[in-house]
């Protein structure tokens, strides 16, 4: 009926608590509860009595648990195990049961400010799943894990944004917003060392606010305009001279002008104007007409 512990020689670390199924001992309940009833028709007044105070007895050590859900069993305030067994489950009245959830837990912290690689200004939030894996270092190892959660996932953030600055327009260092993959799998392992002192895992995690704050978002959008705009114009750039020079081949080899220097310079330019011009350009034709001089 009772199933042993297994003990730990550290106390904050969780271990199996010696309890009993609940079904048997709701069984028990009610052969004491049918002896009390038949020493009470029988006149038989102190078997009455004691049937009545062992149900007491019995009913108060029984307690249930849920999927999902544990509960740390206290001997006069000393740790003596955790019971996961789902169902009635039933331990001497005398020790004291503190249940908790081992159920997956979602967070999303608040909005907080924190100065990238940089130094810049930049506005972050958090969501994490997280969940309990050792009852005993949950209960005993801190105040209120809960509360602790929330105060290490601000601390975490903090320190990853930190390590990394917010974008990079050159594309050669990780930033947060380039590698947000690379930065969430840091930021997951940073939560795990800090959460595994009180029995806490995290199974996912991940941003939810990632901005520049306020103050400086407009001059960085013009930065990011102007740096939009340079790439666009050197990529424009290329192109065109590529074309040039593919037009100035063609024409060579099929020898269908002949160019000196002169009239060379000027068909690059004009053709440099046509591609790399932002509007459209209107074509000029030249007609030459011969004029004869009066003697």
């Amino acid at each position: 009926m009772n199933e042993k512990p297994t003990t730990s020689l550290n106390p904050s670390q969780e271990s199996v608590a010696q309890t009993s199924s609940g079904y048997v001992m709701l069984a028990v309940l009610v052969v004491v509860l049918a002896f009390a009833i038949l020493s009470a028709f029988s006149e038989a007044v102190g078997l009455a009595i004691v049937g009545a105070l062992a149900c007491l007895f019995v009913a108060k050590g029984f307690y249930m648990l849920q999927p999902n859900q544990a509960a740390a069993i206290l001997l006069f305030g000393n740790y003596t195990g955790t019971d996961r067994r789902t169902g009635l489950r039933w331990v001497w009245p005398w020790m004291s049961k503190v249940k908790l959830s081992t159920r997956a837990n979602n967070i999303i912290s608040e909005m907080i400010k924190v100065n990238d690689l940089r130094g810049n200004p930049i506005e972050m939030a958090a969501q994490v799943v997280w969940r309990v894996t050792d009852t005993a270092q949950a209960l005993f190892d801190v105040e209120d894990y809960k509360a602790f959660v929330k105060v290490q996932i601000e601390a975490a953030v903090r320190a990853i944004g930190s390590h990394y600055p917010y974008d990079d327009f050159e594309h050669q260092e990780v930033t947060l917003r380039g590698n947000s993959d690379q930065v969430k799998s840091e930021l997951r392992d940073e939560l795990i060392n800090r959460l595994q002192v009180a029995g806490i895992t995290v199974d996912e995690c991940g941003f939810t606010h990632l901005a520049y704050a306020s103050e400086i978002a407009g001059a960085m959008l013009r930065r990011q305009q102007a740096q939009a705009v340079v790439a666009a114009r050197k990529t424009l750039v290329e192109g065109a001279v590529g074309m040039v020079e593919m037009a100035l081949d063609m024409l060579s080899q099929k020898n269908i002008v002949e160019l000196d220097g002169e009239r060379r310079s000027a068909l690059v330019s004009n053709l440099m104007v046509v591609l790399c011009s932002e509007r459209d350009t209107q074509p000029i034709v030249n007609a030459g007409i011969g004029q004869q001089s009066k003697g």
